[in-house]
């Protein structure tokens, strides 16, 4: 058994407190990235065509957690939106001017288009700009016909960023969702790291919680047995729903089957 206070400083909560803040391809990668294979076939650099075996257009550096990465899902989120020129400009409306947006924001080529992604506390907007976009120019929004209704609430985000001033930056209280993804890739970690389900829940729980709460057959057990058991399922494939990907095709190696 590991030494416990050694494991914990190892995977402190404050170091995975940004997953509170990730849309689903963005908490996608995170669970990719964590996955040996891909690791290997990232160190060994293969061909970008094996890439789309992991659902990437690109390999991109698992070393790079989603605040620093761009990972380029393969096929792209068929929900993305599109600014083009505006043909017809109404008077007085909106102009695009990149560094008036509000959040974090970064731009990647992806060898056939420019991405470009703007993030602030509670949203995620994922845009394709159109090549002859320019500043302080009149744009439009397009979606595919087909994801129309799935836009809706990205299409009202974006006509946020047109406010004066901008929004405000807050952070609201993480949600129920928000923290299991938290818990569930930081008891990954640990699980990954060789730690058992009793040194897991130490880490994620707290040794106190474990201390009073942890036997054969406690709640405490089941739950962070099924937080290790949701992170290896996410890391092993079911990350492509998370990055609204097509499921994994029959034959395909998941994640390892080892279990702590």
């Amino acid at each position: 058994m590991a030494d416990q206070p050694v494991v914990a400083a190892r995977f402190p909560a404050a170091a995975y407190l940004y997953v509170l803040h990730l849309d689903g391809p963005a908490l996608a990668w995170e669970y990719l990235r964590r996955h040996p294979d891909y690791q290997a076939d990232w160190r060994r650099r293969r061909r970008p065509a094996a890439a789309r075996s992991w659902g990437l257009r690109l390999f991109e550096d698992p070393t790079r957690d989603a605040r620093d990465a761009h990972p380029l899902w393969f096929p792209a989120d068929p929900t993305i939106l599109q600014l083009h020129p505006d043909a017809d400009p109404m008077p007085n409306g909106p102009v695009f001017d990149l560094w008036r947006m509000p959040g974090r924001k970064g731009l990647i080529h992806d060898g056939l288009r420019l991405r470009m992604t703007v993030a602030w506390p509670g949203i995620c907007l994922r845009l394709v700009l159109a090549s002859g976009l320019a500043a302080a120019q009149a744009y439009v929004c397009a979606v595919r016909a087909a994801s129309y209704r799935t836009c809706q609430a990205w299409i009202e985000a974006l006509a946020q960023l047109d406010l004066d001033p901008p929004l405000a930056q807050t952070s609201p209280r993480p949600t129920a969702a928000q923290l299991l993804e938290l818990h569930t890739l930081q008891a990954l970690d640990v699980s990954l790291a060789g730690a058992s389900l009793r040194e897991v829940a130490g880490v994620v729980l707290g040794a106190d919680t474990v201390a009073t709460q942890w036997h054969a057959d406690s709640a405490l057990r089941a739950r962070v047995r099924r937080l290790v058991r949701r992170g290896r399922e996410l890391m092993g494939g079911g990350y492509r729903r998370l990055a609204q990907l097509p499921p994994l095709e029959q034959g395909r190696s998941a994640a390892p089957a080892q279990r702590p």
